[in-house]
């Protein structure tokens, strides 16, 4: 009975796929304490100065919050919304800058780790050094946005790089009847990971009493060293099985860097040949741009429905949760069903999910009752766990085993590019035209990423993939694959 619920029974590697879901659970670290939950909140609330406010006028103003105010009150709470506007907006600066870099080195670093065979090594070096520039947030203080700024802008660089190449590794260690069950395994292990992380936060700050904000500081450090230690087990077991990558030893080959731009411009030349994969990356990037905003967002949007430090943690745990489960049983279903129906499916999720926010939004423009967004989260979570694995598997499903790591990359660029514009766009419109506006642009970007995933044709893709596949010389991989048009 209990092997039925072990998620690596019947696998033909399923060590290797332990130690490749043990980085998911690791740079759950990153994704959860540093992006979503604490270090935005740390650069809202902290980094940027707020209005000097005392104790009892912080009781009034809850307790006048919906009755009228005294003249210093109102323009006390009007200086508080704007600190956190300006805060949330540097905030916004910060990341999307940081992905915005990523998008430029991602196709280039991808087609490095293809041609010579370094999809190892860039993974582990990028964890490493993301590792070492967490800690190191703990060194940011109040007002120190110049600090936080270069502390984090290269450590989100090397962990979303290294996101892309962990997920270059799917097809090598997957065969087409169980992508989509490692891919979801993958996904519920980070999920497992981020809910004992919350557990451990919540823990630390009732023990510990770091409950404010500005506070927070050691959990940085924990969020490093959690990621340097799960990660071991990645450097220890995952192989990376893929020769065919390799490139002949040519005295007059070109420069790493010139080859691999050169690739990523052969990619681009043949796009044609992959026609499914890239409607599929356009529609990615335009839903993206919402699954990015709630990852970098979501205490802060958590925190403008009157959630404070302890009550948004759990909130998060909750999302977490369902997530986890979601992510869970993708791996029941998606290779039954098709990654394709799969991701319409989260799509409807994500939908409803908005709906939710936004209908709470204009009932109750102040802090509401709390009970609604407790239900929502219940969608966004289960979106987040479902949407992630099934795009993932998807870009999978459509690669040649050969080009696995430039087109995961570009899955990358789609992804990062996402994180960018979406966030930045939510962030500006979010402090120019206030938070109801800026959650009808969320809304819009799954309904518009749902009409574009319907035209996508899996099984066209799959076989162009497999076409490519049979007519690349994988003897002598330097050159470049002769790909024969889809029929």
């Amino acid at each position: 009975m209990l092997s039925r619920l072990n998620p690596f029974r019947g696998l033909p590697n399923p060590r290797e796929v332990w130690a490749w879901g043990m980085y998911d659970l690791a740079n759950q670290s990153f994704t959860l304490l540093i992006i979503t939950l604490l270090f935005s909140l740390y650069v809202q609330q902290v980094v940027t100065p707020q209005p000097v406010v005392t104790a009892e006028q912080l009781l009034q103003l809850r307790e006048a919050a919906e009755g009228a105010l005294s003249p210093e009150l109102e323009h006390l709470r009007d200086a508080i919304d704007r600190a956190q506007r300006i805060g949330a907006f540097r905030w916004s600066l910060m990341h999307g800058t940081s992905l915005l870099l990523v998008v430029i080195l991602s196709p280039i670093i991808g087609a490095l780790g293809d041609l010579r065979g370094w999809r190892k090594e860039i993974l582990v070096g990028t964890g490493i050094v993301c590792c070492a520039l967490t800690c190191s947030l703990g060194l940011v203080g109040p007002g120190a946005l110049v600090l936080a700024a270069l502390l984090y802008i290269p450590a989100n660089i090397c962990y979303q790089i290294g996101e892309n190449f962990l997920a270059s590794f799917l097809p090598t260690i997957s065969t087409p009847r169980n992508i989509g069950r490692i891919s979801a395994t993958g996904w519920t292990m980070g999920y497992v990971g981020a809910l004992l992380l919350l557990i451990g936060a919540l823990a630390a700050m009732v023990l510990f009493d770091l409950r404010d904000v500005a506070r927070w500081r050691p959990l940085f450090v924990f969020a490093g060293l959690w990621f340097a230690v799960n990660m071991i087990p990645t450097v220890l077991f995952l192989r990376d099985d893929a020769p065919q990558t390799r490139p002949s030893a040519d005295p007059h080959a070109r420069s790493i860097v010139a080859a691999s731009i050169a690739r990523v411009f052969e990619t681009i030349k043949h796009a044609g040949h992959y026609r499914q994969l890239a409607l599929f990356l356009t529609a990615f990037l335009i839903y993206g741009f919402g699954v990015q905003v709630i990852i970098g967002f979501a205490s802060i949007i958590a925190g403008s429905f009157g959630f404070e430090q302890t009550h948004l943690v759990i909130f998060v745990a909750q999302i977490t949760v369902t997530a986890g489960i979601a992510a869970a049983a993708t791996s029941r279903f998606q290779d039954r069903i098709g990654a394709k129906t799969t991701v319409v499916i989260y799509l409807a999720v994500w939908i409803a999910s908005c709906i939710g926010l936004i209908t709470v939004k204009l009932i109750w423009p102040e802090h509401g009752p709390q009970w609604p967004l407790w239900l929502i989260g219940n969608g966004l979570g289960i979106g987040l766990g479902g949407i992630g694995t099934a795009s993932r598997s998807m870009v999978g499903r459509l690669t040649p085993r050969h080009r696995t790591a430039e087109f995961f990359g570009l899955w990358g660029v789609s992804y990062k590019l996402a994180g960018a514009i979406g966030v930045l766009s939510f962030g500006t419109v979010a402090r120019a035209f206030g938070e109801l506006a800026s959650l009808c642009l969320l809304l819009s970007f799954f309904v518009v990423g749902l009409i574009l995933v319907l035209p996508v044709r899996e099984i066209a893709g799959v076989r162009a993939a497999r076409r490519a596949e049979r007519t690349h010389d994988f003897n002598t991989p330097s050159q470049p694959a002769t790909i024969e048009p889809p029929h």
